[in-house]
């Protein structure tokens, strides 16, 4: 893979960008808003590993964090499959396992309870929207269909490493508390 030496290359200051098979296309264009919730997902990860957490959902979060990158370059090469079963098999695994030692639910959970779980909420919700990004491209374009699942799954487990994160703090959940009106 080339390394970049150049960072300012003005190619882009008319609005276009371009793919990792050398086409060109409209910043505007669905492929590259989805790259770039993707790239935000990540960049919130990487803010949720300066938060001390256990040392399984960091392993988890770093190797997400490679596995985002690998499908940021699967969205740049059209027709590029990156994503696999395996990998949407390895976080419900990791889900599984993770919520095994959580007391149930009882109520809607809402972001926060510490700075660890507030912030892997928003990560949470950052993957939720990459995910609805990965289906706008969809609906115009060809993809990987498991990368959403990934994101989907993704999204499920932070989910849970914010829960995780909250109790191991020793803080409590802050749950939903319903209105009613009278």
């Amino acid at each position: 893979m080339p390394r970049l030496s150049k960072i300012v290359t003005r190619t882009g200051d008319g609005g276009q960008s371009g793919l990792a098979d050398g086409t060109r296309r409209a910043k505007t264009d669905l492929r590259f808003e989805a790259i770039g919730q993707i790239d935000e997902l990540n960049c919130v990860l990487g803010v949720v590993l300066t938060h001390p957490l256990s040392a399984a959902v960091q392993t988890l979060i770093e190797r997400v964090q490679h596995e985002l990158f690998d499908i940021g370059g699967e969205l740049s090469l059209p027709g590029a499959k990156v994503v696999d079963e395996s990998m949407v098999a390895s976080l419900e695994i990791f889900a599984e396992e993770f919520n095994a030692s959580l007391p149930p639910l009882k109520e809607f959970v809402l972001p926060g309870g510490s700075p660890a779980g507030a912030v892997m909420h928003l990560a949470r919700a950052v993957a939720r929207r990459a995910e609805r990004a990965i289906w706008c491209l969809a609906a115009e374009q060809a993809i990987n269909p498991l990368t959403a699942r990934y994101l989907n799954r993704l999204s499920d487990v932070l989910f849970i490493c914010a829960r995780l994160q909250v109790l191991k703090a020793g803080d409590s959940e802050i749950t939903w508390r319903h209105r009613r009106r009278s």
